[in-house]
């Protein structure tokens, strides 16, 4: 099915790029992505995939909002203080496209319900918070050869990158997972709660995750699989590494 006029009207920006056009456009149409925590990286992530004409968006996460989410979760407003983050994200993400069809998954993930949740969707985006569970969508994502774009910020830092570890490089070495860049949890984790984050921090790198999912779907550019982009918000740098396969946590993330 083609693009009527209206959204012709709506994605022309879109339609103007070479890298994607009329086809890539009709790419993100069909695409279903499924996004894995509605938070900080999560808010951008669900915004400019909504406004990008995503098919259907996914949307898991079983927290409610509060105080401290405002500083940078940009779809929350104070009236919603005490709802589902899932519930008030989907009723915002509508008014801002209602022609995107949102899911709502109101659970947390863990390594029962992962499987599942993932099964009808084209990408993965981890916007998750704590080892456990970036693990588990690792994981899953390998088996079950789901694109993974993962994002994760502290303070004023970030980094961003794409896993497809079920795939090779040019020259025949497995692509790393997750696990290749963070075999196991650090005994020590900390968190935005208690070391603090510079809000706009999440809206640069939950957009670069916005941009590699769009990219991963259309076909644009050149892939992050097999790179890490990191961010140092204090320089004002960025750069790019290049991530290498850890033979002792092959793909699957498994230990030998």
């Amino acid at each position: 099915m083609g693009l009527d006029d209206r959204q012709i009207e709506r994605y022309q920006r879109h339609l103007l790029l070479k890298e994607i056009g009329g086809p890539g456009q009709q790419k993100l149409s069909d695409a279903k992505v499924l996004l894995i925590g509605v938070g900080g990286l999560g808010h951008p992530v669900a915004q400019y995939l909504v406004a990008a004409g995503i098919g259907t968006l996914g949307l898991v996460d079983d927290d409610v909002v509060s105080l401290s989410n405002l500083q940078r979760q940009t779809l929350f407003s104070e009236t919603d203080i005490g709802h589902s983050k899932v519930a008030v994200a989907t009723k915002a993400l509508n008014r801002l496209n209602p022609h995107v069809n949102i899911v709502a998954h109101e659970r947390r993930v863990d390594a029962d319900n992962i499987a599942g949740l993932i099964a009808d969707y084209n990408v993965v985006v981890d916007g998750s918070d704590n080892f456990a569970t970036r693990f588990i969508i690792n994981d899953a994502c390998y088996e079950h050869r789901k694109i993974l774009i993962s994002g994760a910020v502290g303070r004023f830092d970030g980094q961003v990158s794409c896993f497809k570890a079920w795939l090779s490089d040019a020259e025949g070495t497995p692509l790393p997972c997750y696990r290749s860049l963070v075999p196991e949890a650090p005994e020590t984790q900390e968190d935005c709660a208690t070391t603090g984050i510079i809000g706009a921090l999440t809206g640069v790198i939950g957009s670069l995750m916005a941009v590699e999912v769009i990219k991963e779907i259309t076909g644009a550019g050149d892939s992050m699989a097999g790179r890490l982009l990191i961010y140092d918000g204090l320089s004002g740098a960025m750069r790019t590494v290049k991530l290498n396969w850890d033979p002792k946590n092959p793909n699957n993330g498994k230990q030998d």
